[in-house]
């Protein structure tokens, strides 16, 4: 396959080289076009070593090619990385006052643009829209990672990982040579994503470690299959793409209110959200003082919690006998004394009653937040169990919705 991989003027383009060598290792022709500002980070030797291939930098070089209108034409994909603010402006906006942006606007091939700036530059209103502009017209954005940025700033805004970005990119590929069937055209599908917060003051809340980043992939996925989607989002920080309806909250009970609202009306329920077991019994109007008794220094209030219900129980209840909807639940589980992650996960689908179960092991630094991830998916009746991944979150859901569309019943 024919690469190109555009380089942006950031910091994050070191972290391109490692790109590159996976593309290189993959087996594919890349093709180096950074930007004037980029070889500032990363000098044209270095490109030029790794892809075994001359760097080309400006339109004027080797103008009997015409290399401003053949390297996009003869690309199967063009990756950018980083892809700064101002990238995306003059991409969203058809600019080409440099090699790579007339690469942009003459590739007919798939486009993955990974960003890649400070917070205040990737939440900016004009940087939103153009983002949204891009992804309207079919090209594939990665969401930034949040981290350490430059210097002392963290954020929104950190380059994801190389391996991150190449598994998105070969998931496009997959994906634009028509091997993803629109095998769920006319199929409803409710989805609930994100992790619930359940307030204790007004300053505080017992929260968990989920991004929403799975449900997301999922409702992409699904829409990308040809589904209408809407999305129950607790407290989701991440742009949602066109076509998917988005349903915010914020608790576990507002969470079921809007599930139970709609349970009926789909074809298909998935329950990703990671939502709270417990809640605080009692919520205090004012922000909770830390004591100050001499006489006890480590005094500290106690917080008495009462249970959320099970929304997963009660959406297989809701449907009693019928067979619609289809009901996939999610168990994000970290394994304990009394059984391993896949033992607990067999009995949470005998409990739950669903009828398929995706589980996970979840922890610090596993899979909450992650874009790569694996996952065990059991049917309820049956022993078999199905792997998937590891791979990216984006490729994960595939999987599983090659699940899902096999126990739906046909018509």
């Amino acid at each position: 396959m024919r690469i190109v991989l555009g380089v942006g003027g950031g910091i994050a383009a070191y972290k391109s080289a490692l790109l590159l060598r996976l593309f290189t290792e993959g087996g594919h022709d890349v093709t180096v076009v950074p930007t004037d500002a980029a070889l500032r980070f990363v000098g044209a030797p270095t490109w030029e070593a790794l892809s075994g291939r001359p760097v080309q930098t400006d339109v004027w070089s080797n103008v009997t090619d015409v290399p401003h209108v053949r390297i996009g034409q003869e690309a199967d994909l063009v990756v950018v990385a980083p892809a700064t603010a101002d990238l995306l402006a003059k991409a969203a906006h058809g600019l080409a006052g440099d090699l790579l942006t007339n690469v942009l606007l003459t590739a007919r091939c798939p486009v993955v643009l990974a960003p890649a700036m400070h917070t205040e530059m990737w939440e900016h209103a004009a940087t939103r829209v153009n983002v949204a502009t891009l992804r309207e017209r079919g090209v594939t954005v990665v969401e930034p990672d949040s981290g350490r940025l430059t210097g002392a700033d963290t954020g929104p805004g950190r380059l994801p990982e190389p391996e991150a970005i190449h598994a998105a990119a070969m998931a496009v590929v997959e994906g634009a040579a028509g091997e993803r069937p629109r095998d769920l055209a006319g199929r409803r599908i409710l989805i609930s994503t994100g992790g619930t917060r359940e307030p204790l003051d007004p300053v505080r809340y017992l929260g968990n470690r989920s991004s929403g980043k799975q449900g997301l992939a999922l409702a992409e996925a699904a829409v990308a299959r040809g589904a209408s989607v809407t999305l129950v989002a607790a407290n989701l920080e991440l742009p949602v793409a066109p076509g998917i309806d988005v349903v915010p909250v914020q608790t576990a009970l507002e969470l079921q209110r809007e599930i139970d609202a709609r349970t009926t009306e789909h074809d298909v329920v998935v329950m990703v959200a990671a939502v709270a077991d417990f809640r605080p019994a009692e919520y205090t109007d004012s922000k909770i003082k830390k004591t100050h008794d001499p006489a006890d220094p480590d005094a500290a209030p106690t917080i008495r919690l009462v249970r959320n219900p099970d929304i997963l129980a009660g959406v297989v209840a809701a449907r009693g006998g019928a067979s619609a909807p289809l009901v996939v639940g999610f168990a994000a589980e970290t394994g304990d004394a009394t059984g391993s992650v896949l033992e607990l996960g067999r009995a949470k689908l005998e409990r739950k009653g669903c009828d398929l179960l995706v589980v996970n092991e979840v922890g610090v630094d596993k899979t909450f937040g992650a874009d790569e991830t694996s996952v065990h998916v059991l049917t309820r009746g049956s022993d078999e169990v199905i792997d998937l991944g590891p791979g990216s979150k984006a490729v994960v859901s595939h999987g599983i919705w090659d699940v899902v569309v096999g126990s739906l019943p046909t018509d």
